[in-house]
């Protein structure tokens, strides 16, 4: 009897050793992929709460910094990456909701290959005019661009980007006649604003938060649903009667898209107990970003809907990658 025992007490033993070593996670360091060289939006991020989820999982997260097309191809390593739960990234809206709409040929499908995690930040994507313009508010402008069909120039950082998008909500929705004039990248965007090269633009607000502060660019509406810290005097467009010039910049975390339930549910939980740290929230505030720490449902819905969104308005404005 007691050798039946310690036979049974050895097989349930053996047999629980596979579980047990299926549960343990991490066991090693975590890569979290960012798609931009370091000091960029989606690198401040990665760096802030990457300390916090290592400190939270057990093992450190060592943020790898892959840029390259646009944001494109920190996606592509992601989304090939073996499913396990070591590797991440925080893909930006370009490389997660534009590039794989426009005709870039993404090796990959957003929502076929990646498992969203949470929302990271949300960078909220101003409406501005130079400080020497004549334009005192979005009714101001509209009229003028109304009067002179084809007069006003709108900047963006390159075609198929955020700016360039946010503009094309704006002509479209207001029903305006103006001309895109794209630049490589956001300073010479900014640059160009400054210079009253153009009339108007989109960008993100950390780039344009310093000129706004300093009286050289003038906010006249954000795309947000309530108005911003930041900019309190600043309607929304919905309060200016176009709603859906909804356009906000954001950076996401995504894991390989079979990565186990389990793995999910810890890297999520490290990651939103990360934005919801009030030092980390302070600091992304400082840099003029929106802290995410969204359910992985919610997540999935807004990446989809913005799959959706800015699908339509490439397909409406025939909207090709430089």
């Amino acid at each position: 009897m007691k050798a039946t025992r310690a036979i049974a007490a050895a097989l349930t033993t053996l047999l629980a050793l596979p579980l047990a070593a299926q549960e343990a996670y991490p066991t090693r360091p975590i890569r979290l992929i960012v798609p931009f060289a370091a000091g960029g939006p989606s690198d401040i991020v990665a760096r802030l709460i990457g300390p916090k989820m290592g400190a939270a999982l057990g093992q450190p997260i060592i943020v790898e910094n892959r840029p390259g097309a646009g944001g494109v191809t920190a996606i592509e390593v992601t989304a090939r990456a073996a499913p396990d739960g070591y590797t991440f990234a925080i893909g930006s809206a370009g490389g997660l909701a534009i590039s794989p709409r426009l005709d870039r040929g993404t090796s990959y499908d957003p929502l076929r290959d990646l498992a969203p995690i949470t929302l990271g930040v949300l960078v909220p994507e101003p409406l501005v005019v130079p400080a020497a313009s004549p334009f005192r508010s979005l009714a101001d402008l509209i009229a003028a661009a109304r009067a002179r069909p084809g007069a006003l120039n709108y900047g963006s950082s390159g075609s198929g980007s955020m700016p360039h998008l946010a503009g094309e909500l704006l002509r479209t929705a207001a029903g305006l006649d103006i001309t895109h004039v794209s630049y490589r990248g956001g300073a010479p965007l900014t640059t160009a604003l400054l210079q009253n090269e153009i009339q108007l633009g989109f960008a993100d607000l950390p780039i344009l938060l310093p000129h706004i502060r300093a009286g050289a660019l003038r906010p006249i509406g954000v795309g947000t649903e309530q108005r911003l810290s930041w900019l309190p005097d600043v309607p929304t467009m919905a309060e200016l009667g176009l709603p859906g010039v909804d356009a906000n910049n954001w950076h996401g975390l995504v894991a390989p898209v079979r990565v186990p339930e389990r793995v999910l549910v810890a890297l999520h939980r490290a990651a939103a107990d990360a934005l919801h740290d009030a030092e980390i929230m302070r600091l992304l505030n400082d840099q003029g970003a929106i802290p995410g720490g969204d359910t992985r449902e919610i997540f999935g819905r807004f990446l989809r809907a913005e799959l959706e969104k800015w699908g339509e308005v490439i397909r409406r404005g025939n909207i090709r990658a430089e």
